[in-house]
């Protein structure tokens, strides 16, 4: 008998940061949901543990030189094998690590946030599910099983967005949310059938060998397939059209927003993108959408965020531009700027939303003027990490935003897309305006209402509650400030694990003053606008009526949803299937039914009882036998 060969410390390390949250949720849901304070502990110390595991793996194999791929066959049908396992490599641990942070670090926040609640277990089972999904979409090593989990993700976004079902704005903002990531996802799975029917497998690393894909597949098949998976980024990235379902989505406790719909799940499609970076590649087509879809995105979000007043809007519009941002770097052909960018984002981003939620569960509004009038500038340490936030999002020195942005800046002139170039400068001026109108907002009030900030409103977490949300606050905001310094340790490590065929991130030394001068002019407008003195604190887009109205109307896309709506969905198709349900489907049925009666009523007259009816039938069948034998003779 052979013995058992060992599994790989990795595999097992993996296998604990993958399962414990699994097991968080279950055991919550099942057993520990009315005991709260036992749910937080299960739910932390399975976030802790998996952080733990995703930092030492990072750590061992920070060397690596290829991928660990661990897999073995989960189905099997006829000569068709369906494998399931685990894809280690620079790209995934990377993920893994910023997911299993911001995660950890988010459900440490919640105890202050969330406490009082009394749906407080179960808020913890539903993160814990998503921490799970969304770890194991980061490792998974083929497109089946991600997609899998991409769905799962998808659940729990819905669940926590609705989180508060009572509401009604809240319960129909995760409908929203579900329904519109869904149709991105169906073109996602039409491109893995395709997928799986022409190269028989769905493999990562077998979809991203060049050689491999180019000997399957026609260039119009890859450029079809590339574009369907795009779909689905599309939808979960919330990038043009499918993106007014973010801002909607912020109806979801704020930590919920922090996590999900800025740092982790939200940037699942930039990461899908990234794994498949081979795969698309492939298509200069499919590359081209991309950047433009993201050029796109970016410039529509930032126009919107410029008249938005509710304070966690600002900051969904600021996502979906940045994703945008991630998303023309990739189009453009850099790997690294992209995910750089993904990174530091997820950092800064979550840092911007829960100092939101701090001042939004102190004042139990999201309304930023209103905040401002409460007095929300004399939480010190709240409003110093949110400014450190909006730096990094404006791309200034020496936070993590200006390193990643400078970088794909950087790539766009480098690899010749102009145009881009140019709305990728537009767009961090319009950033670094909103970010700061919302920052002077805050500190230079046109009124204050001093009774309003001391009548104690500060909801039910107590001194231990506010320590553990600002602890968590200065962790991010450290971790915004030091970030950008390690961007060549990041893209030593990518490129030595990925075998990237890129050069040294293109650097222009003109470009950081450029760049660094248009964010200074856009904090200088939002200041003359909203900050001096005399200002009015009325942007000039909002002295424009038509402009502001467009922007405050989201481009009137909600408007252009529900009109399709209304004209195909329920004028045509659904007019069309309530007809064929009256006149075939009821018809038919009525019809038999008819039938029936009448077979009846010939059967009871036949069966009246008169002989003479009886003697008629024999007759008549006798004289027909006599014709039938006579015609057949």
């Amino acid at each position: 008998m052979q013995p058992a060969t060992p599994l790989p410390l990795s595999l097992i390390v993996t296998a604990v940061a993958l399962l414990l949250p699994m097991l968080a949720f279950g055991v919550i849901m099942l057993a520990t949901r009315s005991r709260h304070r036992l749910s937080a502990a299960i739910s932390i110390g399975a976030a802790g543990l998996s952080l733990l595991a995703a930092v030492y793996l990072l750590v061992q194999h920070w060397q690596m030189q290829a991928p660990l791929v661990f897999q073995t066959v989960w189905l099997v049908s006829g000569q068709m094998a369906i494998p399931i396992g685990i894809l280690l490599d620079p790209l995934s641990l990377l993920m893994l690590t910023v997911v299993a942070t911001i995660s950890f670090l988010v459900q440490v926040y919640s105890l202050g946030y969330m406490a009082g609640d009394p749906g407080f277990g179960r808020y913890y089972g539903c993160m814990s599910l998503f921490a799970w999904a969304m770890l194991s979409l980061t490792v998974s090593s083929s497109l089946l099983q991600l997609y899998i989990f991409w769905e799962l993700v998808g659940l729990a976004s819905y669940l926590l967005i609705g989180f508060w079902f009572d509401k009604f704005s809240a319960s129909e903002a995760g409908k929203k949310a579900f329904v519109m990531t869904r149709t991105g996802d169906v073109a996602f799975l039409l491109g893995l059938v395709l997928l799986w029917l022409q190269m028989g497998t769905l493999d990562i690393p077998v979809l991203t060998d060049p050689a491999a894909v180019a000997a399957r597949l026609s260039p119009g098949m890859i450029t079809l397939t590339a574009l369907l998976i795009f779909g689905g980024i599309i939808g979960k990235s919330a990038q043009f059209p499918l993106l007014t379902w973010l801002p909607d989505a912020m109806e979801g406790p704020t930590p919920v927003s922090a996590l999900l719909h800025s740092a982790t799940m939200v940037a699942a499609g930039v990461y899908l993108f990234s794994r498949l970076f081979g795969y698309f590649s492939l298509s200069p087509t499919a590359m081209a959408v991309c950047l433009a879809i993201g050029t796109i995105s970016m410039l529509l979000a930032s126009s919107m965020a410029m008249v938005a007043r509710d304070i966690k809007q600002v900051w969904a519009f600021s996502t979906i531009s940045q994703l945008g941002f991630m998303l023309m770097g990739l189009g453009s052909g850099s790997l690294f700027a992209g995910v750089f960018h993904l990174t530091t984002h997820a950092g800064f981003k979550a840092l911007l939303f829960l100092c939101a939620g701090v001042l939004i569960h102190r004042f139990h509004t999201n309304d930023m003027f209103e905040i401002g009038r409460l007095g929300g500038r004399r939480l010190k340490a709240t409003v110093v990490c949110m400014i450190v936030g909006a730096a990094a999002l404006s791309g200034l020195p020496p936070f993590s935003g200006f390193f990643s942005k400078e970088m794909i800046l950087g790539q766009l002139l480098a690899s010749g897309h102009p145009i881009a170039f140019l709305a990728a400068l537009l767009g961090a001026f319009l950033t670094t305006y909103y970010a700061f109108r919302l920052i002077f907002i805050l500190l230079f009030p046109l009124e204050t209402d001093d009774a309003g900030h001391a009548d104690g409103r500060g909801g039910h977490h107590g001194a231990w509650g506010e320590r553990a949300m600002i602890a968590v606050l200065v962790c991010l905001a450290g971790v915004t400030v030091v970030l950008g310094f390690f961007e060549m340790s990041l893209h030593d490590f990518l490129a030595r694990g990925l075998a990237l065929d890129e050069r040294t991130p293109a650097h222009f030394t003109w470009l950081p003053m450029v760049a660094g001068t248009l964010a200074v002019a856009a904090a200088l407008q939002a200041w003359l606008e909203f900050g001096r003195k005399k200002a009015r604190q009325i942007g000039w887009v909002e002295r424009i009526p038509l402009l502001a109205d467009l922007f405050g109307q989201r481009w009137y896309l909600d408007r252009l949803y529900r009109y399709l709506l209304d004209t195909l969905i329920y004028r045509g198709v659904s007019r069309l299937f309530t007809a064929n349900d009256r006149r075939v489907i009821d018809g038919a049925l009525d019809g038999l039914g008819r039938s029936t009666i009448g077979l009846g009523r010939v059967v009871d007259w036949v069966h009246s009882g008169m002989i003479q009816y009886r003697l008629m039938i024999m007759v008549a069948a006798v004289i027909l036998l006599i014709l039938f034998i006579g015609w057949g003779g």
